[in-house]
This record gives structure tokens, C-alpha cells and sequence, in this order.
């Protein structure tokens, strides 16, 4: 019996945009390259073109003869759909899906794996070369195993994080600290979170979306979830600090209440609010979340739909900043940051506070 193994990749330009695939086949024993395939699609979606390329993959390994295939692809919604663990919730894949499924009965035993994008640089390659032969742009030959030279030096393909801050509710259009409280998101937080997940609806390769805990965050995640797909995972660590006794107080009426503390709290992130969580505490507590997130998702794209304080915490790691940048650094409701963080240690801030999508 013929085993082989299909990595399969597709992508698209602007989601939709111009599009392509591309597939490999090799021999499960030997490794070696039984047949590539690749091809444009004109104009369509990155979903759709990772669909393309897995059929593409599966008829070339239904021709070679082969009797059982493990798909490989960096595409978690292709892979768990395929899988059944996820449902197919877009009615334009639902017949792709289908054909796709079609050749793999012809083969007979088929699973499917993710991998992270580094490791499915063939199949990528091929889908990109097609994406410029439709646009006439020629592409020198590149060695699939080797890294793109960053002028950061940093090697590897990053895990990307998406960080959303939760919507509007009355104590944030009030001013108020806001920690542990769990008020649910104004109408108007409700429109930010919809325009939210309109705007990462078009992110490409979204593995999941990772939420705190806190109502105001499930409100604003689970349509951005929805938008894209995807499951939505909630994560404990991903909870804003506790205020303790300043809970539900403008920033005045804790300082009037303790105001020697509340001086220190401002400049030293050792000292935690009465009864509450200091800012070293918070950061120590996120940066195991994001280790987590790494190695769980390694090279993969999450969403992560958090709190001022977290999400300034991750940005902070991410440029390797002091305590001081979280007083220093404004992150407005239902904002959008992003960094990637790469697995030789170094990390890049690609966007801050994006609101340009919000009513």
C-alpha cells in the first residue's frame, strides 16, 4: 500500500484578491517528491484558495496511485474542518469541502495535520509563484529552507498575536477602574465589537481566538470568532488587574481615598492597589500566558481579546520596555495592537491602538 504525504497551501491578496495554490506530493517513506501542482483562481478568498490547493494535493496523490495520505497544512480552519471537529459555517466552502472529501474516499485513509507555516514553505512557495504568474510578475528561484533576511535578524516565522481590547461598557465611559467588576458591553461597545470583528474578519490564518475570562471580552470576542470561523478558547491569565478596593473608582476618587498609595502604585509596579493585584503581578502572570500561547500555537496567528492592562503588558514584552511604558501608553476601548514574537527570542510591535475601523 502507497503511503504519501499532501502539503497544500493557497492564499489570496487582499482576502478577497488575487489568488492561488499550490500542492506537493512525496512518498511517506521516502520523502521523495512524487509531483507538485499549482495554479491562479482570479479573484477570491484565502479560505477558498487553501481549499483549492487541498484538492489539488489529494487529485495528485489519487494519480500517483496512492492508497492512504497525510495532508499536512498550515491552515487550522481547512484542517479541522476536514477533520469534523469544526463546523463549516461559510456555505461558499461547504461545496469544496464536499469534493475535497470525495477524493479522499478514492484514497481511502486520509488524516490531516497542522503545521506551522515555516514548515509548509514548498507548498507556499508554489501557491505565491502562481499568485504572480496571473499578475505577469517574474520571480527569481528561492531556496524554500531558507529564512527571508529581516533587518531585525530575527529568524524563524513568529507567532503573531492580534490584541483587541474588549468593547465600551458604563464604568469605561465613566473613567472608572475596572478590574474584576464583570459589566456587560454598552450598545455602543456591542457596535465596536461587531466593526471589531468586521475588521479581522479579512486576517489571514487565524488559528483561534483567545479570550479573557470577563464578560466584556466574550462579548467582544465571540463575534469576532464568529466572523472568522474559528473556535474561541478562554484563557484565565488574559483577566484584568484587580483593583481591589479602587474597583468602580475614577482615578480622583482613588486617589482621594488613599493617596499616598495611589502615588506610589503610579510609579513603582511592585505596589498593589487595597485588596488588589500589583502590575508586576499582572505581568507575571501574562507573560505565562503568552509563553503558553507560543507553545501551543507556535508560528500560528491568534486573536487575543483582553484588557488595557494585559495587552499593555504584552506589548511591553514585546519591546523589551520598563513598568513605566503602562502609565505611559494609551490604548483606546476596543483598540487593535499587534506584535509578533519569534522563536529565537526577539519580538516586533507592527501596529498600536488601530480604532480607524470604529464607529
Amino acid at each position: 500500500m502507497r503511503r504519501v504525504i499532501v502539503e497544500a497551501d493557497g492564499g489570496s491578496r487582499g482576502n478577497p484578491g488575487p489568488a492561488g495554490y499550490g500542492a506537493v506530493v512525496r512518498d511517506a517513506d521516502t520523502g521523495e517528491l512524487l509531483t507538485e501542482t499549482s495554479g491562479g483562481l482570479g479573484s477570491t478568498t484565502n479560505n477558498v484558495a487553501e481549499y483549492s490547493g487541498l484538492i489539488a494535493g489529494l487529485r495528485a496523490a489519487v494519480k500517483e496511485g496512492a492508497a492512504a495520505a497525510e495532508v499536512r497544512m498550515d491552515s487550522k480552519l481547512v484542517v479541522e474542518q476536514m477533520s469534523g471537529r469544526w463546523q463549516i459555517k461559510q456555505p461558499h466552502l461547504r461545496p469544496l469541502a464536499s469534493e475535497a472529501a470525495g477524493l479522499a474516499r478514492e484514497l481511502g485513509d486520509v488524516t490531516y495535520t497542522w503545521i506551522p507555516r515555516a514548515r509548509n514553505a514548498h507548498a507556499d512557495r508554489l501557491a505565491n509563484e502562481a499568485m504572480d504568474a496571473q499578475a505577469g510578475v517574474a520571480r527569481k528561484p528561492v531556496d524554500a529552507s531558507a529564512s527571508p533576511p529581516r533587518w531585525t535578524g530575527t529568524t524563524g516565522s513568529p507567532t503573531r498575536l492580534l490584541m483587541l481590547r474588549h468593547g465600551q461598557t458604563e464604568l469605561s465611559a465613566q473613567g472608572r477602574y475596572s478590574g474584576h467588576a464583570d459589566p456587560p458591553l454598552t450598545e455602543l461597545g456591542e457596535r465596536q465589537a461587531a466593526a471589531a470583528a468586521a475588521r479581522l474578519a479579512s486576517a489571514d490564518g487565524v488559528a483561534a481566538v483567545v479570550s479573557s475570562p470577563m464578560l466584556r471580552a466574550r462579548q467582544t470576542a465571540e463575534p469576532v470568532a464568529a466572523a472568522l470561523g474559528v473556535p474561541l478558547r478562554v484563557h484565565d491569565g488574559l483577566a484584568e488587574a484587580d483593583f481591589g478596593a479602587w474597583d468602580g473608582l475614577t482615578f480622583a476618587e482613588a486617589s482621594a481615598r488613599d493617596p499616598e498609595l495611589h502615588t506610589r502604585w503610579l510609579t513603582d509596579a511592585s505596589v498593589a492597589p487595597p485588596n488588589g493585584e500589583s502590575m508586576d503581578a499582572v505581568h507575571r502572570r501574562v507573560r505565562r500566558v503568552r509563553d503558553q500561547l507560543i507553545a501551543e500555537h507556535c508560528a500560528a496567528t491568534l486573536v487575543v481579546v483582553s484588557h488595557v492592562t494585559p495587552i499593555k503588558s504584552l506589548l511591553r514584552m514585546a519591546l523589551e520596555a520598563g513598568p513605566s511604558l503602562l502609565h505611559r501608553l494609551h490604548l483606546d476601548i476596543a483598540s487593535l495592537s499587534v506584535a509578533e514574537f519569534y522563536p529565537d527570542g526577539p519580538a516586533i510591535v507592527r501596529l498600536v491602538n488601530d480604532t480607524s475601523y470604529l464607529p
